[in-house]
């Protein structure tokens, strides 16, 4: 069996434990003699399972040498984990986590909600811990759906306040959208977009928001809006949505970009099933405004 190198002595290459060195390598290294440690292997064990070099294991775990996906794989199978478990994901930091997350495996989809809606009962995040749920209303979807307008038409007939969450964002970051995902990308924008949503629901208990398309994109989020907001997905076919988008004026989606109706398809398949997560659904496709409008007022009344 190859001697374990001590913190702080040399790698198997020579190099020093130096600051500077990669830290997702030497995380990745650190996990790998773990999750090896944990199933009782040596590193030559290990290296002849995986069917790799002992040298090019060695480096692996002290950070000191990158790897590909290939060898990855190969090592996780060995070590009979996910490559979710050898990369450190969240459910496999714990033995709790593996244990719940052996039980949730392989249920289908309809066992999967009862046990998230039970786990929201005990942790005080169901929808039924908000008693104001049922009179805050936001609508979900796609841009071109529908929602702005929609939601603004239907804050009126009902005598409450309309938020378009875009605009709060905007607000709180204190620049365009636009500037907000140039300036902090993605990640930014996701932060600001939770903010905004969990100050809406403070301030607010009668109101109907327009919610951003990518709000499903957080399940973190999506959550807080689950559990304070009795939610609408609004549909429609692509091309409405695309049709829509451009009658606003918005030639963007097209310009240059001769694949833009497989993108939004790729998007909406992407997103479909945390749509469905919504209380009501809502086919705008070949409705005006004024029929979309009378089944959604029919749809909350419930």
């Amino acid at each position: 069996m190859q001697a374990e190198h001590p913190a702080g002595d040399e790698g198997p290459d020579g190099s020093s434990e130096a600051a500077g060195r990669n830290q997702l390598l030497h995380a990745l290294g650190e996990r790998v003699r773990e999750l090896r440690a944990r199933r009782g292997l040596t590193r030559r064990s290990l290296a002849v399972s995986a069917e790799v070099s002992e040298r090019h294991l060695a480096n692996l775990e002290y950070g000191t040498g990158n790897v590909s996906i290939l060898v990855l794989h190969q090592i996780s199978q060995a070590l009979q984990c996910s490559m979710a478990e050898l990369l450190g994901d969240v459910t496999t930091s714990s033995a709790e986590w593996l244990l719940i997350r052996e039980l949730l495996e392989h249920r289908n989809e309809d066992e999967l909600r009862r046990v998230r809606m039970a786990a929201g009962e005990l942790l005080g995040t169901a929808p039924s811990g908000d008693r104001h749920r049922h009179s805050r209303i936001a609508l979900i979807g796609l841009r071109g759906a529908g929602k702005s307008t929609l939601a603004r038409m239907l804050a009126d007939a009902l005598g409450v306040t309309f938020v378009e969450l875009n605009h709060e964002i905007e607000a709180l970051a204190g620049c365009s959208v636009r500037e907000i995902y140039d300036l902090y990308g993605v990640s930014g924008y996701r932060r600001y977009e939770r903010r905004a949503l969990e100050e809406t629901v403070q301030i607010h208990t009668d109101v109907v928001i327009a919610t951003p398309g990518g709000i499903v994109s957080d399940p973190a989020t999506f959550n807080e809006l689950l559990s304070h907001c009795t939610t609408v997905w609004l549909q429609a076919q692509p091309e409405e949505h695309m049709g829509r988008v451009i009658a606003q004026g918005d030639t963007r989606p097209m310009a240059a970009n001769p694949e833009a109706m497989d993108d939004l398809r790729r998007i909406l398949d992407g997103r479909r099933e945390f749509y469905s997560k919504a209380d009501h659904v809502l086919d705008t496709s070949g409705r005006t405004l004024e029929q979309s409008l009378a089944q959604l007022k029919a749809l909350v009344a419930h």
